[in-house]
């Protein structure tokens, strides 16, 4: 059974990046292996550029990678997943910025390969509840309501976010058996 230890885990900030308060970057301190997708400028959200950047970072590495994102951070790995990056093997989506908003539903509206989990909150003001679960059908993810939660970021005081921690458990096991299905599947002269 695959547990943490057995992906690559990359952190995906939304735009201005994540505050030391925010659970993506108190999971770093957490769990010191997690890395950081940096982008050039937090405060210019440009899919493409921010989304060559997750890329870039995927490609340094051949292990199976789990994506924890954030705000436009998800819409960043929904766009590198639709690319099919073979290495990228399942997303946690948090609080995913609504498409309309930033003028990309085009660029993101697609199923992902990969398991993933969108997390939404009934008070979200980047993307009501309905919306984020319209997205997540489309997205052939997992929809989960966390409850009124703000923007679930440093101002919803979540601290070290125990049940977003649990989430990410629960993605460790889709994604591990979907990594199964996938090599039983291939022939064995490509395994």
């Amino acid at each position: 059974m695959a547990t943490l230890s057995s992906f690559r885990v990359l952190v995906v900030p939304g735009l201005y990046n994540s505050s030391p308060l925010h659970w993506q970057s108190r999971w770093q301190r957490l769990y010191p292996s997690f890395e950081r997708v940096e982008q050039a400028q937090w405060d210019a959200p440009l899919l493409e550029v921010w989304s060559e950047r997750l890329q870039q970072q995927l490609r340094q590495s051949e292990q199976p990678t789990l994506a924890v994102a954030h705000s436009f951070g998800c819409l960043t790995t929904v766009h590198s997943g639709l690319s099919e990056i073979p290495n990228l093997a399942g997303a946690l989506l948090v609080a995913p910025a609504d498409p309309d908003k930033f003028d990309v539903s085009a660029a993101v509206n697609g199923r992902l390969p990969l398991p993933s989990i969108v997390v939404g909150s009934l008070n979200d003001p980047w993307m009501e509840s309905r919306r984020a679960r319209h997205w997540s059908q489309i997205w052939g993810a997992q929809y989960i309501d966390a409850g009124a939660l703000g923007h679930i970021n440093a101002e919803s005081n979540l601290g070290d976010w125990l049940y977003g921690q649990s989430l990410l458990q629960r993605l460790v096991t889709l994604a591990s058996e979907h990594l199964q299905e996938t090599d039983t599947a291939r022939p064995a002269a490509t395994r």
